[in-house]
């Protein structure tokens, strides 16, 4: 099932001052996230490898997706929006850096 999703007010910044060529990749890497998702039919989605998503370390239910060389973007599930839709919450979009305060 398709997410549906949510952005915080530190991803809107970030996204602000990410170059375009960096919006575009995220972009692609986020169709593939969602092609993964689709792809689960309701069960445990296994992401592509390609994304290198795992969770962040100490800090619980928070997870970290890489979709270029040092571009990052963290997110955590929130409540269903939809029956049987997950629900994706973007926190941060940068580099390495978002790590900081994830």
């Amino acid at each position: 099932m398709p997410p549906t999703y949510d952005i915080g007010a530190s991803f809107a910044d970030d996204w602000k001052k990410l170059p375009a060529d960096r919006k575009t990749e995220f972009k692609a890497a986020r169709e593939v996230m969602k092609s993964d998702f689709e792809s689960s039919h309701g069960k445990s989605v296994t992401f592509n490898p390609s994304l290198r998503v795992k969770g962040v370390k100490g800090t619980e239910g928070v997870f970290e997706m890489t979709w270029a060389g040092d571009g990052r973007a963290t997110f955590e599930y929130g409540a269903e929006r939809i029956p049987g839709h997950p629900h994706i919450i973007w926190r941060r979009i940068g580099t390495h850096d978002v790590f900081k305060r994830p």
